[in-house]
């Protein structure tokens, strides 16, 4: 494999990015929650990361704020959906490079924590574990495992942070409950 670069998506990168994360899913969804995050206020541009082999985009991975219900109280947090690699670039470490980029760009700006639902075995090696042991609570669709609603503790993480995950609208499609 010819060297990775991981930097931060650009504009002209859009309809890569499209075509990169259908293929990864199989689906427009996902694309489309892509675009929903970038035209909402929970986008962070320096969150929004692309994986790049000989100028070509083949991975992509968004942090975006979500609300954590608490009562009467809502705070914001960070959420890392999609991540997607190009099919035919899957397996060679590219997600793990796109993880371990955004999530340490996440703790630079000084975020508590980033929560996300995904499979514990992939997610497990970066540090991310099972919300409900922190009192985070995410509303899973049924057919993914309890365990699938997962947390990273970051470097400004305060224990006092709980709640109920709710997502934006943007995320209304590709959550079904």
């Amino acid at each position: 494999m010819t060297e990775l670069r991981i930097r931060a998506e650009a504009v002209d990168d859009h309809a890569a990015i499209a075509q990169v994360v259908e293929a990864a899913f199989g689906s427009p969804a996902e694309s489309a929650l892509v675009d929903g995050i970038r035209a909402s206020t929970n986008f962070i541009p320096e969150l929004a990361l692309v994986a790049e082999i000989d100028g070509r985009v083949v991975g992509h991975v968004i942090i975006s704020y979500v609300a954590l219900h608490e009562g009467d109280s809502v705070r914001w947090i960070t959420s890392l959906s999609p991540l997607a690699v190009a099919p035919e670039y899957q397996g060679r470490g590219i997600g793990s490079a796109l993880v371990r980029a955004v999530t340490a760009g996440a703790d630079d700006r000084g975020e508590p924590l980033v929560v996300l639902e995904g499979a514990p075995g992939y997610y497990g090696r970066f540090g991310f574990e099972h919300s409900v042991r922190y009192g985070i609570t995410i509303d899973l669709p049924s057919w993914a495992p309890p365990e699938a609603a997962q947390v990273m503790r970051l470097g400004a993480y305060d224990p006092a942070i709980r709640g109920r995950v709710v997502y934006p609208p943007a995320f209304s499609d590709v959550i079904q409950h």
